[in-house]
């Protein structure tokens, strides 16, 4: 996705504009595609993803380089893409949630059909076919409602609008008169640095991770919004690395560190309200128990991973 890097001295409104025209023009290709792929799941699937991803390069990159562009029409166009990208990722989330659900039941009883035991385990085995049941009618729900939500959200006079000013955006980009004649290196750089310090802050602020005294419990949820604010920053901070034709290797892999987190920490808490249903069997909730301690253990690999990732000193070329 990184564009070639750009001199420092070329104008900021025109690098901004060629990202911002090229994320437009690959999000009005995967609104075509989601249009031809009717009732094709994969295909429908593959388009969302395009459209999402293109829909939050752009709202990012508003974001960051604000004051380059005309800011009202930022703020509002910025807006309706969130809550589009929002939409859309509801049912592929519900979806794969459940199949992450599956395979680690699966996984954990060591049958790829029937959860068998594991050690002496033996109410797992009684209790898993049961809590796979249970997961599926849960979540196979959540996912039918975000399916007729995103139905309705693409029918919508709202979905057009914003489909008419990504069509408008591929073509021209609104920008602030004098900011948009500044140098990349003195208007660009310095706003790309400034989403750069938030991301380290937030970064700074995460709790400890490993066997170290301070480091909370892998059971405990209560820190999962730090490494959710952390995901949301690290991708805005890569998109405005893109936007500058910048190196986004490490960036991608630590973000993909964090979307294991956020998955392992979202299934964990669908398999603990799954256990908070009333009048399931014993067997039942210890199956969803294992389930729920085997997922917060795979939140704690993913923090881990994140912080080699992101933490190691980068290597130095030698001169």
């Amino acid at each position: 996705m990184a564009q070639p890097n750009h001199d420092s001295m070329a104008d900021a409104g025109d690098v901004l504009g060629t990202y911002l025209r090229s994320q437009a023009t690959a999000f009005l290709r995967g609104l075509r595609l989601h249009e031809q792929s009717g009732a094709d799941a994969a295909e429908s699937g593959v388009a969302a993803r395009s459209l999402r991803g293109a829909a939050r390069r752009i709202s990012g990159s508003l974001a960051t380089f604000r004051v380059v562009t005309e800011s009202s029409w930022a703020d509002g166009l910025r807006t309706e893409l969130v809550w589009l990208s929002s939409t859309l990722a509801d049912e592929h989330a519900y979806a794969a949630r459940l199949a992450r659900l599956m395979d680690a039941l699966h996984r954990l009883s060591g049958s790829p059909e029937l959860p068998a035991p594991r050690g002496s385990a033996g109410a797992l085995t009684v209790g898993s076919a049961r809590a796979g049941a249970l997961l599926d009618r849960q979540l196979t729900l959540a996912r039918t409602r975000a399916h007729s939500a995103t139905l309705q959200a693409l029918g919508s006079s709202r979905f057009h609008a914003v489909a008419d000013a990504v069509a408008v955006l591929a073509s021209e980009v609104p920008l602030d008169a004098v900011a948009a004649r500044g140098r990349v290196g003195e208007v660009l750089v310095p706003l790309a640095a400034v989403a750069e310090t938030r991301l380290s802050a937030a970064v700074s602020a995460l709790p400890p991770v490993g066997d170290c005294e301070a480091a909370p419990s892998p059971y405990d949820a209560d820190h999962d919004g730090l490494w959710h604010e952390v995901r949301r920053l690290l991708r805005v901070h890569r998109y405005a690395r893109e936007v500058l034709g910048e190196d986004v290797t490490r960036p991608a892999a630590a973000s993909e560190a964090l979307d294991r987190h956020r998955d392992a920490a979202e299934a964990a808490a669908a398999s603990a309200t799954a256990a908070r249903t009333p009048r399931i069997a014993p067997a039942t909730a210890y199956a969803l128990g294992v389930l729920h301690a085997d997922q917060r253990h795979e939140v704690e690999a993913a923090r881990a991973e994140f912080q080699h990732l992101w933490l190691r000193e980068p290597a130095v070329t030698p001169r």
